[in-house]
């Protein structure tokens, strides 16, 4: 399986993905430059721009994929 095929796969079964989920379930290590990969064959994607607190309460910033329908 291919890393285009594996991220469509995840967000078909799960719905989207982050950064984090692609690295652990696909050691996929740079996910918003395949996702422009499948933009560029076609594929419509949302994209929104997640702050959460990490395990030390700082914010952190990152990106969550949808397929856009």
């Amino acid at each position: 399986m291919t890393q285009h095929e594996a991220i469509l796969k995840y967000i078909d079964d799960f719905g989207s993905i982050t950064p984090m989920e692609a690295f652990q379930e696909y050691g996929i290590t740079k996910l918003a430059t395949r996702i422009s990969e499948l933009k560029k064959l076609g594929y419509e994607f949302t994209t929104l721009m997640v702050t959460e607190n990490n395990r030390y309460g700082q914010p952190v910033h990152f990106a969550r994929y949808w397929r856009a329908k």
